[in-house]
C-alpha cells in the first residue's frame, strides 16, 4: 500500500517501546503516513508464543482498510459462539456469538496468537526495531523525551509510546516523576487484581483422521468446566493445529498470602499441573494430554491472568497504549482489540497534529484518551462479566452461567452484542468501509484537527 504523506510543518519523531500487537500496529501506521518512529524490544528474539485468539466483527473494518483482514482469514476459522461441557464432556449449554455476523457483516474469527503477530511482524521495516533494549528509565529535557537502556545506550525523540505491557517501563518512570509532583491518582499506585493462572499452547499439526473437527470450515471454542474449579479451552485452528489454555482460580488464602509478578508470554515447560489432567477426554478428540505431548515445551507459556484499568495515560511527552494503560481478562476477547484500537486511535490523533510542539502533543493526547478510556472502561467490565461466565468456579459464578446459558432470552443477548460491536474505529486518512451488518455502527471520530467522519448505518 503506497505511502500517505504527512503535512506537518515539523514531523515529530516517535519512540515506541515494546514490540507487541499494539506497538506493531502503530508502526504500520506511522509508515503509512511518514511519521518516523522506531522500536524498542525488550527481548532478544520474536517468540511465537500464545495460544487461541478471537475477533469479533468490530475491528475487521479497519484491517481490512490496511489490507490485512484478508491475509488473517487465511489462517483463521469463522466461529459461532462458546460451548461448555463438564468433564465427561456433557455438553452444558452454549454462548452464541452468530449475532455478531449480522451486526457488522463480518464473521467472528478464531486463529493463533503467534500467526496475528507474524503477519503484523512482517509489515514492519525490520531496520525499525532494536531488539535487546531494556528501558530502565525516561525522562524530558529541553523539549526533547529521553529513553536510558540496560545497555547503556540512550535515545531521544519528541513523542514517547509506552506499549511495553503491564509490568510498563514507560508507566512506571512516568508515574514516578508524577507521584514525586503529588498529581497521580492513588488508585494508579494499587496493584493488579490477579484471580487466574492459565497455562497456553498450541500442538504441532493433528491428524484430521482422529480428530475430524480439524475438516470443518468452521471452529467452536470448547470450553471444559472441572468440579475442582479447574477449567480448559480446546480449539481447532487452520493448517491441522489445535490450540489449548489450561486455567486454575488462585484461593483467596494463597492470593493474601503470595505476591504474583507476570512475565508475559514466558515458556514454562513441563508444568506439574496439567499431569492431574492427562486423561480427561478432549472434546475433539482424544485425551487431553495427547494434546498436550504434541505442544513443544519450549513454546507452552504460563502467565497469571491480571487485570486493571489504569486512570493516567499520558504526561508530558508520553502516552501509553495496551497492556500498559488497560490489562483485560481475556475471556472478554478485548486484550488485542483493544491494543489494536488504541494504536488505530492513537494513530488518528498524531496525524491531525499540526507539530510538534508540547502543546500540540498534549492535544493529541488528550484527544486519544477522551475517545478510548469510555471504551476501555466497557471493555473492562465486559472481560470481568465474561471470565465469571467462562471460568468462574464459585457457586454464584456457577449459578450465574447457569441462568445465562439457560433462562437470558436470545433477543436480550443480541441486544447487548449489538450493543458492544457498535464501536468499529477506522483509520482516519484511508477510504472509510461501509456499514455492511444490520447493526447500528458509531459515528467515526478523528483528531482535533481533522473533521468527525461518518459512514451509513
Amino acid at each position: 500500500m503506497s505511502q500517505q504523506s504527512h503535512t506537518d510543518q515539523r514531523v515529530p519523531e516517535v519512540l515506541i517501546i515494546g514490540a507487541g500487537v499494539g506497538g506493531l500496529m502503530l508502526a504500520i501506521l506511522l509508515e503509512q503516513i511518514g511519521i518516523p518512529y522506531h522500536i524498542f524490544e525488550r527481548a532478544q528474539e520474536v517468540k511465537p508464543l500464545g495460544s487461541a485468539m478471537g475477533f469479533m466483527g468490530n475491528i475487521f473494518p479497519a484491517l481490512e482498510q490496511i489490507g490485512i483482514y484478508e491475509e488473517l482469514k487465511q489462517v483463521a476459522k469463522p466461529y459461532f459462539g462458546v460451548d461448555f461441557y463438564d468433564a465427561d464432556l456433557k455438553k452444558l449449554g452454549c454462548f452464541n456469538v452468530e449475532d455478531s455476523k449480522v451486526a457488522t457483516g463480518y464473521h467472528s474469527m478464531l486463529f493463533s496468537r503467534p500467526r496475528l503477530y507474524e503477519i503484523l511482524f512482517r509489515r514492519v521495516p525490520a531496520q525499525r526495531i532494536s531488539f535487546k533494549k531494556r528501558v530502565l528509565r525516561t525522562e524530558e529535557k529541553e523539549g526533547k523525551v529521553y529513553i536510558h537502556c540496560s545497555d547503556n545506550t540512550t535515545y531521544t525523540g519528541d513523542i514517547l509510546v509506552g506499549a511495553d505491557g503491564a509490568y510498563s517501563a514507560v508507566r512506571q518512570s512516568m508515574y514516578k516523576r508524577m507521584d514525586e509532583k503529588g498529581i497521580l491518582p492513588k488508585s494508579d499506585l494499587e496493584g493488579f487484581s490477579i484471580g487466574y493462572t492459565t497455562i497456553v499452547g498450541v500442538a504441532t499439526p493433528r491428524n484430521p483422521e482422529k480428530y475430524p473437527t480439524l475438516k470443518e470450515e468452521t471452529s467452536a471454542f470448547n470450553q471444559i468446566l472441572y468440579e475442582d474449579g479447574a477449567n480448559c479451552y480446546v480449539v481447532a485452528l487452520p493448517d491441522n493445529q489445535i490450540s489449548w489454555g489450561f486455567g486454575q482460580q488462585i484461593p483467596e488464602s494463597v492470593l493474601k498470602e503470595k505476591h504474583f509478578r507476570n512475565s508475559e508470554w514466558g515458556p514454562e515447560a513441563g508444568d506439574a499441573t496439567l499431569m492431574q489432567y492427562r486423561n480427561y477426554p478432549c472434546p475433539v478428540g482424544g485425551t487431553m494430554g495427547e494434546l498436550f505431548d504434541a505442544t513443544p515445551q519450549h513454546l507452552i507459556s504460563k502467565v497469571f491472568i491480571e487485570e486493571k484499568l489504569f486512570k493516567t495515560w499520558h504526561y508530558g511527552r508520553a502516552v501509553l497504549l495496551g497492556d500498559a494503560c488497560h490489562k483485560l481478562h481475556p475471556a472478554g476477547g478485548h486484550g488485542a482489540r483493544s491494543a489494536l484500537h488504541d494504536a488505530i486511535v492513537l494513530a488518528n490523533c498524531l496525524y491531525s497534529m499540526t507539530d510538534s510542539s508540547l502543546n500540540s502533543i498534549n492535544v493529541a493526547f488528550n484527544d486519544y484518551y477522551r475517545q478510548r478510556y469510555p471504551q476501555s472502561e466497557i471493555a473492562f467490565n465486559d472481560s470481568v462479566a465474561m471470565s465469571k461466565i467462562l471460568h468462574g468456579q464459585k457457586w454464584w459464578e456457577r449459578l450465574i452461567r447457569h441462568i445465562v446459558l439457560n433462562y437470558i432470552p436470545r433477543w436480550m443477548l443480541k441486544a447487548q452484542i449489538w450493543k458492544g460491536l457498535a464501536y468499529r474505529q477506522q483509520i482516519a486518512w484511508l477510504p472509510l468501509i461501509e456499514n455492511r451488518g444490520k447493526g447500528p455502527m458509531l459515528p467515526q471520530e478523528f483528531g482535533k484537527g481533522l473533521a468527525t467522519n461518518t459512514v451509513s448505518v
